[in-house]
């Protein structure tokens, strides 16, 4: 597959909600398709639903329907593009241009590993600390493939992105360390796929919570790294739930499908969901 992809030249308003189908939605994922849809509809452009179903068995087909009928009982209105499932190709060859140039490297480490690592070393925040950029893992081992941050900034030189909320950020890597962006058992992590996907949707807004505004930096690199087009960022305030974190499917936050199935009013619920991000100021 030939790289970089053709782009369009046409550059209108487009957003979209791109959730997993690992877990049902909840609140804080039923704001995060409003705002998008909002803003879309606001600016007389395209509101998509992308399906990001690549995470292995986790990924189920089900769940996907159910994300389909919970935003029309909030009264949405979407068009659909590509699941992810169907773009593997796109994500092997992106890793391979970068690999080309010397910007992957492979990485054996365990999540235990790292954090011991971490721990031994005094800090706060769990980030890669470098082990297989120095020490070469057995290739006999299976691997991920990290971005050599390093290596990437000195290839970009200064980079900025554009928040609504917040203006405009200098991209800064050092709190993130070297990402994955190709696990060991998928071609690609969520942030090689979620640029790709961006791009090639012709998202010009992406719409989403303010927990990943740090990623951000490195999509806006590897936009860079990849030629590819650059949209604005919108990252709003986060729904909190009674203890003061964030809804999460992890933690059984209350799921959009129980309500709907319950009787409540969708399109009521959104309103309130409205009245609430007018509240939150983002």
């Amino acid at each position: 597959m030939a790289w970089p992809p053709a782009m369009t030249e046409d550059r209108p308003l487009v957003t979209r909600f791109a959730p997993s189908p690992n877990g049902p939605l909840h609140l804080g994922h039923a704001l995060s398709a409003i705002i998008a849809h909002d803003l879309a509809k606001a600016g007389g452009g395209r509101f998509l639903l992308r399906i990001e179903d690549i995470d292995g068995p986790r990924s189920r087909r089900e769940l996907a329907d159910e994300f389909r009928r919970d935003l029309a009982w909030l009264g949405l209105e979407w068009e659909e593009t590509a699941a992810q499932s169907t773009r593997l190709a796109t994500y092997v060859a992106a890793a391979a241009a970068l690999k080309a140039r010397g910007l992957l490297y492979p990485c054996t480490c365990t999540r235990k590993q790292i954090e011991a690592a971490g721990a031994a070393s005094g800090a706060e925040r769990l980030i890669y600390p470098g082990t297989c950029k120095r020490i070469p893992p057995d290739p006999a081992l299976p691997a991920a493939w990290r971005l050599d941050a390093g290596r990437a900034l000195a290839a970009t030189g200064p980079l900025v992105w554009e928040d609504d909320l917040a203006g405009p950020i200098p991209v800064d890597l050092s709190g993130l360390g070297d990402v994955v962006l190709v696990r060991k058992d998928l071609p690609a992590s969520y942030h090689l796929a979620v640029t790709l996907d961006d791009a090639a949707d012709g998202v010009t807004l992406v719409t989403r919570g303010a927990d990943l505004f740090a990623a951000s930096h490195v999509h806006r690199t590897l936009q860079a790294l990849l030629d590819l087009p650059v949209p604005r960022w919108h990252h709003h305030a986060l729904l909190m739930d009674d203890t003061g974190q964030k809804l999460a499917k992890r933690r059984s936050s209350p799921a959009l499908a129980e309500r709907r199935l319950a009787g409540e009013n969708g399109r009521m619920l959104a309103e309130q969901l409205r009245l609430q991000h007018l509240r939150l100021g983002t």
